[in-house]
């Protein structure tokens, strides 16, 4: 009889956690997103390099969402190490500038993935060129299938080629792994008709099309980024990252910043 009644007990715990699950898992808009961060959002308040706190942050934000079902690959620039295209206005090699910004992104990566790490979440660091010792090579079913698992997914290193930004890179590895939007986490809650920082009466976009934005010239990606979204109608949503709470409400379905479709 004791049996039975455990095992009753069982069963309704059982259902409860499925049930919680699926709920969830329907409030949320998208199931498998990628996430493309700036280099120089893991600067926090600092002129260069990596804050901790910030990127401490960022992995906690990343855990709430993560614990409703989400599956979440991400991209980060290197721009608060090194930036390929800044060096080769100063003289240098621009293909050897931009291998130079490929691996700064790399260290960034990995901040990121051992804080990921720190808060309980498994992550995997795949990047376009090879360093077997730190992480593993992209390979596109490779990275499915991490997410499928749960994991967390970084790439890094951009597209492993010069004259390719990592906003390309963001867009090319949604593409491929079949993401539902990029998020792109920046300074600023949304896209405005000017830049806010410069003009007070700039006003911001809830929802605008790739061919407004085209017609526009405002700038939310690099050209091919953009181009790349836009063919494979793949929605771009930028926002606010340092505003606690704002990922967790784009992950059940909230509006925040623009959404460009």
């Amino acid at each position: 009889m004791i049996f039975f009644k455990q095992a009753i007990k069982g069963l309704k715990k059982l259902s409860y956690l499925w049930l919680l699950e699926n709920f969830q898992k329907k409030i949320m808009k998208y199931k498998r997103i990628l996430l493309k961060l700036s280099g120089e959002a893991l600067m926090g308040e600092q002129n260069y390099g990596i804050d901790i706190h910030r990127v401490r942050q960022y992995a906690n934000d990343i855990k709430e969402i993560h614990s409703l079902g989400m599956e979440i690959a991400i991209v980060i620039g290197g721009g608060n190490i090194y930036r390929g295209l800044s060096a080769e206005k100063s003289g240098m090699d621009r293909v050897q500038a931009d291998y130079m910004g490929m691996l700064a992104t790399v260290i960034n990566s990995m901040a990121l993935q051992d804080a990921l790490e720190k808060v309980e979440l498994k992550t995997r660091l795949l990047t376009a060129i090879k360093m077997e010792q730190i992480c593993e090579p992209f390979i596109r079913r490779r990275a499915v299938r991490h997410l499928e698992k749960g994991r967390i997914v970084i790439f890094g290193a951009g597209t492993g080629n010069p004259y390719f930004t990592t906003d390309t890179a963001a867009s090319l590895r949604a593409i491929e792994i079949n993401a539902d939007a990029v998020l792109k986490g920046t300074r600023v809650d949304g896209i405005y008709t000017a830049d806010p920082e410069k003009d007070p009466s700039a006003t911001r976009f809830d929802e605008i099309s790739f061919t407004e934005v085209y017609e526009r010239g405002l700038n939310v990606m690099d050209m091919t980024a953009f181009t790349l979204c836009q063919e494979n109608n793949l929605p771009i949503i930028v926002f606010d990252m340092n505003k606690e709470g704002n990922l967790k409400k784009l992950a059940n379905g909230e509006h925040v910043g623009t959404v460009v479709r």
